[in-house]
């Protein structure tokens, strides 16, 4: 092993031992939030601080139904060099005649909440306080973490090949154009290293903007770059190197591995040691409808990108030594979002899908000690059920006020008019999303605008509706209100 990874080790441990020493003092739990693209990560993240501060009615988790959270206030932001995840606004947005769908994110933040509860048994039973740090950040962030371990060839053949695959090749068309003009065994020359990444950026910013492109090429960095914009280590593209061919120095290809690697020491390996290493949980949010409706290759997509990101967890139950010196995530919740898009009949089939994506890599996370589940839920409920009729048949159907300049059956809305729409069924095996013959599992739901929650007689708002939400919160940290 290198000097730096004993260093990086030493490190890590260091930060575990420190945040243990706190954890027996308080005990305290660190949630990592993130999403792939357009996922609703903000939203969620909204919603879970909104339904525990608010005191919201949350029969799942257990301690709620049974009445033994006493209270739970936002307190100061833990760590300083991290922003404050803005809750108060995002709130604000979701709420009046004029609500809407907060802004996403683009980095890291972090919010602080304390839950005063009674302990239900054991020989500390009584009163007691969790520190609950959630910490939020963007999903391109966490597929990063797969290049840990890659090097630039192996990197530039799978982004390459991926970029050829039949359902990428339009947006990817530019790059590849591009590529073809490109020698890898030509000189190290600057300028030709910046036009190569500004093409292959210009390439994952149309990725991340195609509806049907679910499954984010990393480096996620370079859509979000802040204050690294322009620097060496985002200034770099994938190469077509012939098959065991390695980057040689004082050649372009020398140079983009050079800045390859200068990515993983200056952009992934911070966030690792300084934030994902010290988490505890972590929830990782799916537009699989959206996957859905793309078909069998958007799924296939979907389901490598998921893999992906359960490998980058240093995952398993903790023991008291490695929960001091290496912790590892002990628990990971893969969640299928936008379930107020269906007919209640469908959520557990969603749940289905979801499970079913995650299969294999969750095989082995539980091998390793960590549990995994996969769950849908609607963080905040956008819809009610109702019942259309169509013809002689009357169909479960789903009704709510479609954003404006949505399109239904070819009537554009207004944003203040409700509609009720049949959203289709989802299959009843989950094998069959892949089934490349078979139509695809269409969703027909609009983009909603966020429920009108009307106050109370005494003028407070309560927490919007929401689907399962509790059942995400007991999973997460409903161990630890026992």
């Amino acid at each position: 092993m290198a000097a730096g990874s004993y260093l990086d080790e030493a490190r890590n441990a260091a930060l575990a031992f420190g945040d243990s020493l706190l954890g027996f003092a308080r005990p305290r739990l660190r949630i990592g939030v993130t999403g792939l693209s357009r996922s609703g990560k903000t939203v969620f993240t909204t919603a879970l601080i909104q339904n525990l501060v608010e005191g919201a009615k949350l029969p799942v988790l257990k301690a709620s139904a049974e009445g033994r959270i006493a209270r739970v206030r936002l307190v100061p932001q833990p760590d300083p060099e991290i922003p404050r995840f803005p809750y108060e606004a995002h709130r604000a947005a979701l709420s009046g005649p004029d609500r809407r769908w907060p802004d996403s994110t683009r980095r890291i933040s972090e919010l602080r909440i304390e839950i005063d509860y009674e302990r239900a048994e054991g020989w500390f039973k009584g009163p007691a306080t969790l520190t609950l740090d959630i910490v939020d950040y963007p999903g391109e962030w966490l597929l990063d973490l797969a290049l840990i371990g890659q090097d630039y060839a192996s990197w530039s053949a799978q982004a390459v090949a991926d970029a050829r695959k039949a359902h990428r090749l339009a947006i990817a068309a530019p790059w590849l154009e591009d590529l073809r003009q490109r020698d890898p065994a030509g000189p190290a020359d600057e300028l030709a290293a910046e036009a190569a990444s500004d093409v292959f950026k210009a390439y994952l910013a149309a990725l991340r903007a195609d509806p049907e492109a679910v499954a984010v090429t990393p480096p996620g960095r370079f859509l979000m770059p802040g204050e690294l914009e322009g620097s060496p280590a985002l200034t770099f593209a994938p190469l077509d190197l012939p098959p065991g061919v390695q980057p040689q120095a004082g050649t372009l290809a020398g140079l983009m591995a050079e800045r390859f690697e200068a990515y993983k020491r200056v952009v992934v390996g911070p966030f690792f040691r300084e934030h994902f290493a010290r988490l505890d949980r972590q929830i990782v949010l799916v537009d699989a409808l959206a996957a859905l409706d793309a078909g069998p290759a958007a799924l296939a997509d979907l389901e490598t990108a998921l893999g992906q990101a359960l490998s980058a967890f240093s995952v398993g139950r903790n023991s008291l030594l490695s929960s001091l010196f290496a912790p590892r995530i002990e628990k990971v919740l893969f969640a299928a979002t936008k379930a107020d898009h269906l007919h209640h009949s469908s959520h557990d089939r969603l749940a289905g899908v979801m499970s079913h994506l995650v299969a294999r890599a969750a095989a082995r996370a539980q091998g390793a000690g960590a549990k995994v589940e996969a769950m849908a839920f609607a963080a905040i409920r956008a819809t009610r059920e109702v019942r259309i009729r169509e013809g002689r048949e009357e169909l479960p159907a789903i009704a709510g006020v479609p954003e404006a300049g949505e399109v239904v059956d070819g009537e554009v809305f207004d944003g203040q008019t409700e509609a009720a729409i049949f959203p289709g069924d989802l299959p009843e095996r989950p094998q069959a999303i892949f089934d490349p013959d078979a139509l695809r599992w269409l969703v027909r739901a609009p983009r909603f605008r966020p429920p009108l929650v009307k106050p109370d007689a005494g003028g407070r708002l309560a927490p919007p509706p929401q689907i399962r939400l509790d059942r995400a919160l007991e999973f997460l940290i409903g161990d630890r209100l026992g």
